[in-house]
């Protein structure tokens, strides 16, 4: 292995642990603002938990839009979206079967499907807008404060996340932690983008392709963590609101803000496989979510090996 392709390994792993210290720090200083405040599990999932693990995506997507790498940035998003929806949720189903929230079905679920449509909608002609962006960076703050406006209205004392007994958390140094998350973040995008394409480089992988596995896995480390750790201590409704939020983010926020910072085009061959794949694995993610109140571990082998198959007919085709 020569010198150069130690390096850019060697900067790729140093990317992947700010992004994900950051993502780490982020998250925890605030879900705990959130919940000195008193705010509800599956309002934390859906928004603090799922910004703070979306949080990877917007930087490096953000940081491959400014330096005109939009395929990237585009990759990232659906690769990232078609992750959590199949690889993360079916290895949290693996380790420690999630349960479902039944607001999660009622509310949630038709903006996910919302969200998945308007990728298509958006590329159809080939380019997403900066009017488009705009409008998709919009439906984000409208999802996060009717998240807020409408669970808040119904939540009993049971659905509040529980502070440690004895706890004082100081809303400052929870302000401070996530500061300094936001700085590793902008950091650690700047050397993962450039490490990872280095490395992509020697493998002679495109862009695209970078974005939707390599990129996409390390800036989707943050949910997994997060989707696996909540469900193991029983808080299934915070480790599915953090997928299914943090896909929603992905779409509205992350590729909103690319598209307004720098218009992304892409080719036909592009919207066809990627966002049709993006549509399918949803849907699949979607019947499991919709069906029990619990999503076993063999519909979250079904979901892994989903995960698989879009990968290798992103690839192939």
């Amino acid at each position: 292995m020569s010198l150069d392709t130690i390096l850019a390994v060697a900067r790729l792993g140093l990317g992947i642990g700010l992004l994900f210290v950051g993502a780490l720090w982020l998250g925890r200083g605030s879900e705990t603002l959130a919940r000195t405040l008193g705010v509800p599990q599956l309002v934390i999932g859906l928004t603090v938990a799922a910004y703070g693990t979306s949080a990877p995506e917007l930087a490096v997507s953000t940081e491959a839009a400014s330096d005109h790498l939009t395929p990237i940035a585009l990759g990232n998003v659906i690769g990232s979206c078609v992750a959590n929806i199949s690889l993360i949720l079916g290895l949290t189903a693996l380790i420690a079967p999630p349960r479902i929230d039944g607001q999660l079905i009622r509310r949630e679920i038709p903006i996910l499907i919302g969200s998945v449509v308007a990728v298509p909608i958006t590329l159809a002609d080939g380019v997403i807008t900066r009017l488009e962006g705009a409008i998709l960076v919009g439906c984000a703050v409208v999802f996060t404060i009717a998240s807020l406006a409408v669970t808040g209205r119904d939540v009993d004392e049971q659905a509040l996340a529980p502070l440690p007994p004895g706890e004082r958390p100081s809303r400052v140094s929870a302000l401070i932690v996530s500061g300094l998350g936001v700085v590793m973040l902008v950091l650690g995008s700047e050397m993962f983008v450039g490490g990872a394409r280095a490395v992509a480089g020697k493998w002679g992988m495109s862009d695209r392709m970078l974005g939707m596995t390599l990129i996409a896995i390390g800036t989707s480390l943050p949910e997994l963590l997060t989707a696996v750790v909540t469900s193991m201590r029983g808080q299934g409704a915070i480790a599915v609101g953090t997928v299914v939020g943090s896909n929603l983010l992905n779409v509205f926020l992350v590729l909103g803000t690319v598209a307004y910072l720098h218009p992304v085009r892409v080719g036909e061959r592009m919207h066809a496989v990627d966002a049709i794949g993006l549509g399918v694995v949803t849907l699949l993610g979607i019947v499991v979510l919709r069906g029990r109140r619990t999503v076993t571990r063999a519909e979250g082998a079904m979901l892994v090996a989903a995960y698989f198959g879009f990968l290798a007919a992103a690839a192939y085709f």
